[in-house]
């Protein structure tokens, strides 16, 4: 593993979880998982420091979840039937629309063959939880890290459609989809980068975040929005800036800039899907960040394939991925692990294994 820094390396861990059948029986199995969890205990009490600042309309989440897939609203029904929680709570939780998401960091690089993803943000909101769906009612079968459970932070489909997104700011929010949410939408009904750019330039958004979509093609679109405005780009590297949309853009830009840098100079330097994932979690290489407490330090690596349909993910810095064969799991056989570990240079509480991951102490 990494040198310690400061002698504080923590062990952390993701629970790979593994369902086949509809999203109404996926929603109860994830709720009754999450009944006595320390991620539950952790988020109640992260509420009593941070009151919600939105109003949860049934009704409106309700149509706008169903208009892009419904699968997922019968996720969420399954999620409530479980917990029994009203249904507010569980949208306030779960549902990914008009809530509230705070600033992280990330980067990412496609190149041939591949999209590499680092996820930089506070341990406090990591819940720890590498998912495979294969639904059996509607939607695509999707492999990647969730986020607010229902939401996936990054992740490819049956189709080969992989993404991921950035933070940019959280000014003037609008009415809309937080990014976990968006990706998991468009991870379940999109086949491709042409569809998935179609519905970002449809769907309502909350913050302002680029997404980045790769497919079989080995095209890359990285699409940039806001409530107010969408724009699109081709580019295969992408911070916390806008390019296009500049004007949305804070005006702390120097480490986001200082990212892209650093890839733009050693892209051309990659031989390998291989040489590109080391280039993101190496601790040494500047693209990996320990900034924890900041909000913006790197908890995990992901990396898609889609040729191969292959799926890599790696907890912590300089480590060797775990390598998923999402193609064999979508023929029906699957993985042999139960979790995934690695170690990173803090000793901040994660959401879902640590208690006092809360916000009454920083």
């Amino acid at each position: 593993m990494g040198l310690q820094v400061n002698g504080i390396m923590k062990q952390i861990f993701s629970t790979v979880v593994q369902f086949r059948g509809s999203h109404e029986k996926f929603g109860y199995m994830q709720g009754l998982a999450l009944k006595e969890s320390l991620s539950i205990q952790n988020r109640d009490n992260q509420w009593k420091v941070r009151k919600p600042r939105f109003v949860i309309d049934l009704n409106e989440t309700k149509d706008a979840i169903t208009r892009f897939a419904p699968g997922i609203w019968d996720e969420l029904c399954g999620l409530q039937e479980a917990l029994k929680w009203p249904m507010e709570k569980v949208l306030q939780e779960f549902g990914g629309y008009r809530v509230d998401y705070t600033k992280s960091g990330c980067s990412i690089l496609t190149g041939d063959g591949y999209l590499i993803r680092n996820y930089d943000y506070h341990p406090k909101t990591y819940e720890g939880r590498y998912v495979l769906y294969q639904p059996t009612d509607q939607g695509y079968a999707i492999a990647g890290p969730s986020q607010r459970v229902t939401g996936r932070m990054d992740g490819m489909n049956e189709k080969g459609l992989a993404i991921g997104y950035t933070f940019i700011h959280r000014k003037s929010p609008g009415d809309g989809f937080i990014c976990c949410m968006i990706g998991r939408l468009l991870l379940e009904s999109c086949v491709n980068i042409d569809e998935a750019v179609a519905m970002l330039k449809e769907i309502p958004h909350r913050h302002s975040f680029s997404y980045v979509v790769y497919d079989k093609s080995g095209e890359t679109r990285i699409v940039e929005a806001s409530p107010r405005a969408v724009a699109v780009r081709n580019g295969d590297i992408c911070t916390n800036h806008f390019e296009t949309l500049s004007k949305e853009n804070r005006h702390h830009l120097s480490d986001s800039m200082r990212r892209t840098a650093i890839l733009e100079q050693e892209k051309g330097h990659l031989s390998s899907a291989r040489d590109a994932f080391q280039l993101l979690n190496s601790r040494d290489k500047g693209v990996f960040s320990e900034l924890y407490a900041s909000w913006a330090g790197t908890i995990h690596t992901s990396a898609y394939l889609p040729k191969q349909m292959e799926a890599w993910f790696a907890l912590g810095g300089d480590c060797e991925p775990v390598k998923i064969d999402f193609a064999k799991w979508l023929s029906g056989e699957d993985l042999p692990i139960e979790k995934i570990t690695g170690e990173v240079d803090t000793d901040i509480p994660f959401l879902h294994m640590d208690k006092g991951a809360d916000w009454f102490q920083k």
